[in-house]
């Protein structure tokens, strides 16, 4: 979709996107399927979200302690939720964790494993604009890999500013538009390694951080920090790495 088309649609829903995750979703937890890299990615960032949460929460001088289940009593939205590769892990931190996705078929596979693992997720077929039209607000709200994905990333910032609570958090990750992620996330990732289906990512749609930061600031939110996802072929695995954004990174938002 063009920019300029993007720019006049009122949701935030690609049906082609929706409709290329919806058909792959009973593979989202098989760790060699085509979700693979998404597994590799999860240890990083799941300590990095709970770590960055905790520090919000100290400064906020709220206990947390050294619990295992540091998230406890926080509202958290995990806004294109998936199969709940991160949704899972927040609820065992402690977290009430609210799963949306638009894809019936990523609901309802995030339903059955959350069930059989003994996790209790509030998974919702929605959109982030809905939601937050209905007024629902969270402590902590989650936007993984799901902004280069939709429709109307404007639309999509609003909603997302709108959905959290005053004092809360907004932690985004996505890829930055370089020559170096072109290079890495698509030729290599998609056509070399074959790690993901082919036409998984749009360059174009990619997000440099400083536009993500200011577009951020403009509905009323603080960046609080900003580091990238490093890929380490050796260990085959993801480190978080706050000088290196040419590819993956992550951002924090406090309202």
């Amino acid at each position: 979709m063009s920019s300029a088309s993007a720019a006049q649609t009122h949701s935030t829903i690609d049906a082609s996107e929706v409709a290329r995750f919806n058909a792959i979703a009973a593979e989202w937890w098989d760790e060699r399927g085509k979700f693979a890299p998404l597994h590799w990615l999860n240890p990083a960032r799941i300590g990095y979200i709970r770590d960055q949460i905790v520090q919000h929460r100290q400064a906020a001088q709220t206990p947390h302690g050294q619990s295992a289940t540091p998230l406890a009593n926080l509202s958290l939205l995990d806004v294109g939720a998936g199969g709940g590769l991160i949704s899972e892990p927040m609820g065992r931190l402690g977290a009430q964790v609210t799963g949306i996705d638009a894809g019936s078929e990523n609901i309802a596979v995030a339903k059955l494993h959350a069930q059989a693992a003994g996790i209790a997720i509030d998974y919702r077929e929605t959109t982030a604009e809905d939601l937050a039209n209905s007024g629902a607000q969270f402590d902590v709200v989650l936007a993984l890999e799901i902004i280069e994905h939709v429709a109307n990333p404007g639309l999509f910032y609003d909603a997302l500013a709108a959905l959290v609570k005053p004092g809360g958090l907004l932690i985004l990750s996505t890829m930055n538009r370089t020559i170096k992620s072109y290079a890495m996330a698509i030729i290599g990732a998609e056509y070399v390694l074959r790690w993901l289906p082919r036409g998984t990512h749009q360059w174009d749609h990619f997000i440099k951080p400083s536009e993500m930061a200011s577009a951020l600031s403009k509905r009323g939110l603080r960046i609080a920090d900003t580091s990238g996802l490093v890929y380490r072929p050796l260990s085959r695995d993801f480190a978080i790495n706050p000088r290196d954004l040419d590819v993956n990174y992550l951002m924090v938002a406090a309202k």
